[in-house]
């Protein structure tokens, strides 16, 4: 629960007005320094320990397995981007001057009042990968209005020559102009400020500043404001940024790295990273990034990660505080970000992303372990574990345009809204996990497939008729040879399913799908986005399907991912089991050794509790067991008595998942779906 008791104001964060000063001192090293350190964060540091031998070597083996990976820019690469943020930056004084003569200001003037272009994120972090997209805010002077901003602004982007598919989201939470700027996408914010003139040097980390304005600059405003305060709240800049380049890059290749479908966004990680530096802030990015699934691994939630207190400021904007708002009280892993006014970053988490989060959490934990007591390589933790052999069963969603621009916008659309889908199958009491694949896959042209003919009656439910009955089998007798789609364009997301183990369990899933897809067409309806040849379409398929949707030499890839992901937990197995014996053995002689292994396995274990009682809790891990569930098998809804069917689809490796992570629930059995369905009482499950 939030604390915000003043007695802990001894425990907030030393700041500076001046960001580069702070950087400056941040990087200094601390090593044979007299002065205490700084405190950094809500709690006093678990280790100031320097770094060893051992850890430097391993933050240069990290370096270079980053190299492939495309994380770093070249300098050319760098300066490509600073030009363009500053052609950007003379077009913003140029149209604030030109706005403000039109509105008959005398020129002089109308030179005077500046206009800025501020970036953020993480091109701000200094994080950013070869390719990634530059978030900004243009900031200009009351005189200027929002409407301006989406109008002359608007046009004056689409006549520069460098600029190509220039759009305008004005009704967006957070107004937007997007565009490709010679070759870079910029998203670009707009805040108007209650201020005559807007000077070079101009700070926005000034609470005073928010005074007057509409919420929506506020919202402008706050990816600028949290960008500065991270960086004023770690104690060595360079190793936060090489840790949150490893960590991004394994959110992204574990699935876990999408704020709008209820993962993490960009800044959360970089906030969760900082927050790892406070605790340890001596240490090298090697280090950061074992102990930062260290302390998440093992962090108590909902007890909320600060950075630092909560600032008193009362502009009347809302905050997050579950005292005040019974809303808050809700959110299942809430992460604060640490400008005023402070929000949740993670609002959009649901049962299902959580503990897909804690898995990878727990595998991560324990990769780093392998890598740090050098038995696996740092590639291991970057590698990509098998999704589409994780689960038997999918909602694939088929978002379908008949032209480049609709289908972008609509995709866009429909990807805000997935989690609105997630949120109705987790109600569904027999659905224990509803896995959501951020990656957008886009069906190739051409591709014949088998499908129910009953997919083209009503696209706003599961597709297959049976899913499982004796067609399934047989190889459809009553199906049609057809193409998955008609449309030009069709993206495609996969959503996997985990059921309870129930017996004679019949699941319909058409009213929870309905409501998700009248939902989204209706809201393309109301905000006048839907045009003719949109259409949004959920099936049900089961694994051995998915070469309908998916390219074969993809799904490959994933069997052997699935493949090495088990034969690394079982090395890890293996291993520990053979230190286990070890050390009986040298208990047994009495050997001296037996204190120095047994500190290297409780060192993790103390640094745990030093790690929850930074979130308040217990020490006891946090990711929810399950027991084992029951593969389910389909039958026909509108049959009077169904008959289970067996499912054969690869029984044997539905486990895919990595070390320490047997099942989507977090189980940390390895290979425990190995059971057959045949072995398993009937679970019978209906998607009409």
């Amino acid at each position: 629960m939030w604390n915000s008791d003043r007695q802990q104001q001894q425990n907030g964060v030393i700041t500076s007005t001046n960001t580069g000063t702070q950087q400056n001192t941040n990087n200094g090293s601390r090593s044979g320094s007299q002065n205490p350190p700084k405190q950094l964060g809500m709690t006093s540091a678990i280790s100031l320990a320097g770094p060893r031998p051992e850890d430097v070597q391993k933050t240069d083996e990290l370096r270079k397995a980053l190299e492939p990976y495309k994380v770093f820019e070249t300098e050319e690469e760098l300066n490509h981007r600073m030009e363009i943020l500053a052609k950007l930056n003379t077009l913003v004084k140029q149209w604030v001057k030109d706005v403000s003569i039109a509105k008959n200001m005398p020129e002089a003037a109308a030179s005077k009042l500046g206009g800025k272009i501020y970036t953020f994120g993480s091109y701000r972090l200094g994080v950013h990968h070869k390719g990634a997209d530059i978030d900004a805010l243009c900031v200009a002077p009351r005189n200027i209005e929002r409407s301006d901003y989406f109008t002359s602004f608007f046009d004056l982007m689409k006549k520069q020559p460098e600029v190509t598919e220039c759009r305008a989201v004005e009704e967006a939470f957070v107004p937007v102009i997007k565009m490709n700027f010679d070759g870079i996408e910029i998203d670009l914010l707009f805040a108007r400020l209650s201020l005559k003139e807007i000077p070079d040097d101009f700070d926005l980390r000034d609470d005073n500043l928010l005074k007057n304005l509409d919420p929506r600059s506020v919202r402008s405003l706050n990816g600028c404001r949290v960008t500065d305060e991270i960086l004023s709240l770690v104690p060595n800049i360079e190793n936060f940024r090489l840790a949150l380049r490893s960590i991004k890059l394994w959110a992204k290749k574990h699935g876990i790295y999408s704020n709008s479908l209820g993962y993490f966004g960009g800044v959360t990680w970089a906030m969760l990273v900082a927050r790892t530096c406070q605790l340890y802030p001596n240490a090298t990015a090697a280090t950061l990034v074992h102990k930062f699934f260290l302390v998440f691994s093992r962090w108590k939630w909902p007890h909320p990660v600060l950075l630092k207190h909560p600032d008193n400021v009362n502009l009347r904007f809302p905050v997050w505080d579950p005292r005040v708002n019974a809303s808050d009280r809700y959110h299942l892993m809430p992460i604060i970000t640490p400008a005023y006014p402070q929000q949740n970053s993670t609002f959009n988490v649901s049962e299902s992303t959580k503990k897909v989060i804690l898995m990878e959490f727990n595998r991560g934990m324990t990769t780093t372990d392998e890598i740090m007591l050098g038995r696996a390589s740092w590639d291991r933790l970057f590698e990509a574990p098998s999704f589409f052999y994780r689960y038997r069963h999918f909602i694939v969603l088929l978002v379908n345009s008949q032209t480049a621009d609709d289908h972008l916008e609509w995709c866009g659309l429909v990807e805000s809204k997935i989690r609105l889908l997630i949120g109705n199958l987790e109600r569904n009491q027999h659905i224990s996990l509803a896995h959501v694949n951020p990656k957008c896959f886009e069906h190739k042209k051409g591709n014949t497939n088998n499908t129910n003919n009953n997919n083209n009656n009503n696209n706003t439910s599961c597709s297959q008729n049976s899913s499982g009955n004796e067609e399934d089998k047989t190889g459809g007798s009553q199906q049609t040879t057809s193409t998955v789609t008609s449309s030009p364009f069709c993206s495609m997301w996969f959503i996997g399913l985990e059921f309870e183990r129930t017996e004679n369990l019949n699941v319909d899933l058409t009213e929870s799908i309905q409501n998700f897809t009248e939902h989204v067409i209706q809201h393309g309806v109301n905000i006048k986005m839907l045009k003719e040849g949109m259409s949004i379409e959920a099936r049900h398929v089961k694994r051995k399907q998915l070469s309908q949707y998916l390219d074969a030499d993809f799904l490959k890839k994933e069997r052997k991912s699935m493949e090495s992901h088990n034969n690394f937990n079982n090395q890890i197995m293996a291993n520990r089991k053979r230190l286990s014996t070890e050390m009986q053995k040298d208990g047994s002689n009495g050997s001296t050794n037996t204190n120095v292994k047994r500190s290297r396995v409780s060192e993790s274990n103390e640094e745990n509790s030093n790690a929850s009682s930074d979130a308040g809790g217990a020490t006891t891990p946090t990711t929810p067991t399950s027991t084992q569930q029951t593969p389910p098998t389909f039958s026909n809804a509108n049959s009077k008595q169904a008959t289970p069917v067996e499912d054969h689809s690869d029984n044997s490796n539905s486990g895919g998942g990595g070390a320490g992570a047997g099942n989507a629930n977090g189980n940390s059995t390895p290979n425990s779906n190995t059971a057959t369905a045949s072995a398993q009482p009937a679970t019978e499950v209906a998607c009409s």
